[in-house]
């Protein structure tokens, strides 16, 4: 598929196209577009940034506007359902966009602000509905919104849903609909109960995976800085004050965290602003705009913005905190790296998320490209001992590795901490071992997919360093023969 002509879309729709000098659909458009227009279930598996919202969204415009009714008063003829007021917001505007040159009316419906107007708009009757789990089921329960009539169904980033505890509310959205009805499901991994709950929803699907769902886009350059947990604000603000990065998104873990950094960046002369969940709807929409426009050239957010965030121009990607979830640094750098542009992701890691870092090169399969920067700067790479003994070589053939250290080595010029030794006939665990595999996912066009599945897992051995088991006997008696001596029988206490 070369340009979107050929895909059968009405004349208003490839005008606008034109206008907005959009000419070749993305792989999960081509995909996924003349299934739906057939009028098949679908299940598209695609990351963010993949164009997935026109692969839905073109389709459902051009049956609108080939089926031109009114829809029903306290209804609407499509639903799209999203697991963040971001997300949602910019599904909505996507529509409104690309609808422009159609008479079709949208909505957008969230928590966090007044249901008044949600209200009036559902009562008009609406043709599409955009809108999260929990405030459209409170509509529900509240007879403001009736679905008996509706012809679409959408589940965007459904697997977001889940980890968010949306899905009893989605079933429950889900049951007040028609049978009759065209239901899409998009979702960037395919977990079992996400594959479940497909299968419940879905009559008959065509399935549409265009991307490894555990693979990172290739135009963006990854690297590791391990450091301490104390010279983490430190070392962000010195990256931050390189003009290359011109527009930064910074994730922390935490709510709290991420107005800690956002306020040190403030004081350190860069202009911040952070996003999360504790924050108003105004306040969350005043700091995208402000990111947007440049006024802000960071924002410091929580994982609430990694996959509902869609801004142009951003060159950074910093991990000032590792997720715990690896999926989830997939769909942080992602933000980075768009529409063909290439993109920088950077990740801090101290000593406790050390764990977390090798989930995610298991994952992505790959090692990340590391510097020693513990101390307060960087640091010459040591040689790498192996779980077997041998060292491997500082060679420019193995850089990723000759730049990890020891999980045990201390920073140079400080003694090294006494470890206790295994129990003697314990084995070390491999590393890796009981972390679960890389889901399965073909992304790229077919050619690309084998040859990465022909390279298969990276050998990561020799990040985890273990001490030998102890030769030490267990106890006393084993120890009298080797000359040793022998604990002398307690004294009863003279009394």
């Amino acid at each position: 598929m070369t340009n979107f002509a050929e895909l059968g879309l009405a004349a208003p729709i490839l005008e606008m196209l034109t206008a907005e000098q959009y000419v070749t659909p993305t792989p999960i458009q081509a995909g996924a577009i003349p299934h739906i227009l057939a009028g098949r279930d679908l299940l598209g598996i695609a990351q963010t940034g993949t164009g997935k919202t026109a692969a839905f969204a073109l389709p459902i415009l051009h049956r609108l506007a080939a089926k031109p009714v009114r829809a029903p008063r306290r209804g609407c003829r499509v639903l799209v359902l999203a697991p963040t007021r971001e997300l949602a917001s910019q599904i909505n505007e996507s529509v409104r966009v690309y609808g422009r040159r159609l008479h079709i009316s949208s909505t957008v419906i969230f928590g966090g602000v007044g249901a008044g107007p949600q209200i009036r708009a559902l009562n008009a009757g609406v043709d599409v509905v955009v809108a999260t789990p929990g405030r459209l089921l409170d509509h529900l329960d509240q007879g403001n919104i009736r679905l008996e009539s509706l012809e679409v169904l959408v589940l965007d980033e459904v697997d977001r849903m889940l980890d968010m505890g949306f899905i009893q509310p989605v079933r429950r959205i889900v049951r007040a609909t028609t049978k009759q009805r065209q239901t899409l499901v998009f979702s960037a991994t395919m977990p079992p109960d996400i594959r479940k709950l497909a299968a419940d929803l879905l009559d008959d699907p065509v399935e549409v995976a265009v991307t490894p769902v555990a693979s990172t886009v290739e135009r963006i350059e990854q690297r590791v800085i391990h450091v301490d947990a104390r010279d983490k604000p430190a070392l962000l603000s010195s990256i931050l004050n390189d003009t290359a990065v011109s527009r930064a998104l910074v994730f922390t873990r935490t709510k709290r965290g991420a107005d800690k950094v956002s306020r040190h960046l403030e004081a350190s002369g860069v202009g911040a602003a952070a996003i999360h969940g504790n924050k108003s709807q105004g306040q969350r929409e005043q700091a995208l705009a402000s990111f947007r426009s440049g006024g802000a050239r960071v924002l410091v957010a929580t994982d609430i913005a990694a996959r509902g965030i869609d801004v142009d121009g951003i060159t950074h990607v910093i991990n000032f905190e590792l997720p715990n979830i690896p999926e989830s640094y997939v769909h942080r750098i992602g933000r980075t790296a768009r529409a063909g542009a290439a993109g920088t992701a950077i990740s801090f890691c101290d000593a406790e998320e050390r764990a977390h870092l090798r989930g995610i090169e298991a994952l992505i399969r790959q090692r990340l490209p590391a510097e020693d920067h513990r101390g307060g700067g960087p640091r010459t790479p040591r040689p790498v001992t192996r779980a077997d003994g041998t060292v491997a070589p500082l060679d420019v053939a193995t850089p990723a590795v000759a730049a990890v250290r020891p999980a045990h080595a201390q920073p140079s010029g400080q003694p090294a901490k006494k470890r206790r030794p295994l129990r003697s006939g314990a084995k070390p665990a491999p590393h890796g071992a009981g972390k679960p595999a890389s889901p399965q996912g073909s992304g790229k066009p077919a050619p690309q997919a084998a040859a990465g599945a022909a390279q298969g897992r990276h050998d990561l051995s020799n990040v985890r360093f273990l001490s030998q088991p102890s030769q030490r006997p267990r106890s006393g008696h084993d120890t009298a023969g080797a000359g040793s001596t022998p604990r002398r029988p307690r004294r009863a206490s003279a009394r």
